[in-house]
């Protein structure tokens, strides 16, 4: 049964900018790992608080803190209040710096919603509820049919309280600025300058954060390839972009929790049936291995049983499970880990069907995304050829069979990102509506577990939640 419908009122709405003069009007050009985003619906980000006082009490008390803090943060993280522009082709977007007239613009609003019921346990929660939740930013894309330059805001901020309970933070980014390690960066020195300037600092005073590099020089790279990049983008057409997150009041956010004690029967049971072989090539069955293939192939079940299974004859059908790389350090040694922008890369896991679907499927499943993650860290430098033709040829498999992808990961530590008053009470990466994709991140309340969210027809949960019990007491 579907809840009632939630009503946000909006009481305010703000541009907050670095503090004047702190930076100067400046022009971030886009590398190629930045353009291969322009298919991305804007990234969605929702942290919860408790606060458990009156909506005016939020605004004369912590509302002033968050509005400076955000502006020092903004000071170091400068290009989220720039405006991203996408000329006429054969140009590449580019994200503009004016001083002056460089902002977020940050939306105050209050929720009759219940925070109860969406922060506590992991039931299903209305995924129209949760878009009233974040700011709206505009999707642009690079087209070949337009002679117009097109601007858009690159950050949106919407503080939403729901009185007497608690509040949420809603982020929305475009992901041409910034991948999920630099959005993270930005939350966690937001909330550590929002701390330190109760003590008359300004600056990011925690040790284990620093300023981020938000030079582009460091990145090897030419017009040439994003060029090329964004021509193939747009080769594909409207139609072979990712959809809008859906609005509605059909589809759910489920948060799944995979136990510590159930990701090590996992890894157990994918170890224990290694051959010599594969023990030689020292595949890595992490964590994020055995959950990545664990969810992938509960995902496949579901849309089987929704879509009915091929015949026996596609067996051979391969199935396709996407997951991001992060080259920071561990690929380009010399990028540093504070690098601000886009800095991954994407590799694909081929699994035939009768493989995936079968009684080992997961075992299948988590030794292939294991040898990726091993191949991975020998590929070198990961621009070329491979980023040039990646969207044309993951959109030209997707018209073939169905392909998985997975959002965010446990190491950014989502749940660490306190203001001062506590770890969030919940996290969820909203936008994951948009794609065949499910959201990764640590467990809030299991040490070594991981959160799995999952966006659903609320008429399919019921089936999803039985086939992940399912395939839990399996092993």
């Amino acid at each position: 049964m579907a809840t009632q419908p939630s009503t946000v009122k909006v009481i305010d709405q703000i541009q907050v900018a670095p503090p004047q003069g702190s930076v100067s009007t400046t022009i971030v050009p886009l590398t190629s790992f930045d353009v291969i985003w322009s298919t991305c619906y804007p990234v969605q980000r929702i942290f919860f608080y408790e606060f458990p006082h009156p909506t005016l009490h939020f605004t004369q008390t912590l509302l002033p803190h968050l509005k400076q803090s955000l502006s020092q943060t903004l000071r170091h993280f400068f290009p989220f209040a720039g405006s991203l522009t996408c000329p006429p082709p054969p140009h590449v977007p580019y994200i503009l710096f004016n001083e002056g007239d460089a902002a977020v613009k940050v939306v105050v609003t209050e929720s009759d919603a219940d925070f109860n019921h969406l922060v506590v346990g992991n039931h299903a929660r209305d995924v129209k509820t949760l878009q009233s939740l974040v700011p709206k930013l505009p999707s642009i894309r690079p087209s070949s049919s337009s002679n117009a330059t097109h601007v858009a805001p690159v950050l949106a901020v919407q503080f939403t309280v729901f009185a007497n309970s608690g509040f949420s933070v809603g982020v929305t980014s475009n992901h041409l600025a910034g991948d999920g390690r630099s959005i993270n960066h930005f939350m966690k020195s937001w909330a550590s300058i929002h701390k330190s300037q109760q003590k008359g600092q300004d600056l990011i005073t925690t040790s284990s954060l620093s300023l981020p590099y938000c030079s582009k020089d460091i990145i090897e790279d030419s017009n040439v390839i994003a060029s090329n990049i964004l021509k193939g983008i747009q080769s594909i057409g409207d139609s072979g972009l990712s959809g809008d997150v859906p609005d509605d009041d059909v589809h759910v956010l489920i948060t799944f929790v995979l136990k510590r004690d159930e990701i090590e029967k996992l890894k157990h049971s994918v170890k224990t049936t290694q051959s010599k072989n594969e023990l030689d090539q020292q595949i890595h069955i992490s964590s994020f291995a055995v959950t990545c293939a664990f969810t992938w192939v509960n995902l496949m079940k579901l849309h089987e049983q929704i879509n009915g299974s091929p015949d026996d004859d596609d067996d051979d059908v391969v199935y396709h499970f996407l997951f991001p790389v992060d080259c920071r350090e561990r690929v380009l040694s010399e990028i540093p880990a504070t690098y601000f922008g886009n800095c991954l890369t994407s590799i694909l896991v081929p699994v035939k069907r009768s493989e995936l679907m079968g009684e080992s499927g997961i075992v299948f499943a988590a030794k292939a995304i294991g040898r990726k993650i091993n191949e991975a860290g020998k590929l070198g430098a990961m621009k070329g050829l491979y980023l040039e033709n990646a969207i044309p040829s993951i959109m030209e498999l997707s018209k073939r069979s169905p392909v998985v992808t997975v959002a965010s990961s446990p190491k950014f530590q989502v749940y660490n990102t306190d203001f001062g008053w506590g770890r969030p009470k919940k996290f969820d990466l909203v936008h994951i509506g948009a794609y065949r994709c499910f959201s990764l991140a640590e467990s809030r309340d299991d040490d070594g577990g991981l959160d799995i969210g999952i966006v659903v027809e609320r008429d399919k949960m019921d089936i999803f939640s039985a086939i992940f019990q399912q395939q839990l007491h399996t092993y």
